[in-house]
């Protein structure tokens, strides 16, 4: 298995999909999409709900099996490249009663030659006290435990981070932490981040280059190129709606499945 590689700037595209289509059912969920993603830098997958992105995000993975197509992880098949990924779900589905310490939870993860300090200093990077590493898993807050999946998912400093919404159910203020993590592990680590995100306001400050996806890709570049009020038109539907919490979050909706009043939606999942 390849060993992480060096952090330079001549490494290959972190992330090279070639003409991937997933079907489900015979629909094709993932239509020939095709992309690179450069070593280092930070991309957001946006789109509709239902528009595939899970299942994009997945076959990067090799979490579902393509009818076509090809992913190449730094070079690497995804089969090979495992050891240099980090993923963090959009939810940690599990048995809250189930008796597990962070610290445990933590252990599931960390290679053998790693030393168990790294685990308190991971906890301490994502903003967490070294207490709670002696907390029951299950007692965690919402953001508590996005951090500590955080953690676990760059405990081996993996080349590449990826993250499937990974701020649902943390409030607005957490949010801002939680992201300010994210861009830390970018800039101070050089760990290239993918992730899908609903936060076009977030995106738009913290990615380097978005995959507008509704099934195939709509448009592929820089945020601040794509994110206009047209470009979100074209990306959304012509019906969006855009609300903005507060001064800082904009969010991006289909006014024929949400209304002003509400701030979230439930999420078609492939």
């Amino acid at each position: 298995m390849p060993k992480s590689l060096p952090k330079t700037s001549n490494r290959p595209p972190a992330v090279s999909i070639v003409g991937c289509t997933v079907s489900f059912g015979g629909q094709k969920v993932v239509n020939d999409v095709s992309f690179s993603i450069p070593a280092g830098s930070v991309a957001a997958i946006i789109g509709p709900n239902g528009s595939g992105k899970t299942t994009l995000v997945k076959a990067i993975l090799g979490l579902t099996t393509m009818d076509s197509g090809q992913v190449r992880i730094f070079d690497h098949l995804i089969a090979d490249a495992h050891p240099m990924i980090g993923y963090v779900p959009q939810r940690l589905d599990f048995d809250r009663r189930f008796p597990i310490t962070v610290a445990e939870f933590m252990e599931l993860a960390r290679h053998r030659h790693l030393e168990k300090e790294k685990i308190d200093e991971m906890i301490d990077e994502v903003g967490l006290p070294a207490s709670i590493l002696k907390q029951q898993l299950g007692q965690l807050s919402g953001g508590q435990l996005q951090r500590v999946l955080i953690a676990q998912a760059v405990l081996n400093n993996p080349d590449l981070l990826v993250l499937d919404e990974p701020a649902s159910g943390i409030d607005i203020v957490g949010e801002e932490a939680f992201y300010d993590i994210i861009r830390h592990l970018n800039r101070e680590h050089d760990t290239t981040v993918l992730m899908v995100s609903h936060e076009l306001s977030v995106v738009s400050k913290l990615v380097d280059t978005v995959v507008c996806l509704n099934h195939k890709m709509i448009c592929f570049g820089p945020p601040k190129k794509l994110l206009t009020t047209k470009g979100i038109g074209r990306i959304f539907g012509d019906q969006t709606q855009i609300f903005e919490h507060g001064h800082t979050h904009v969010h991006a909706y289909n006014s024929t499945s949400a209304t002003k009043r509400k701030t979230t939606t439930k999420k078609k999942k492939y």
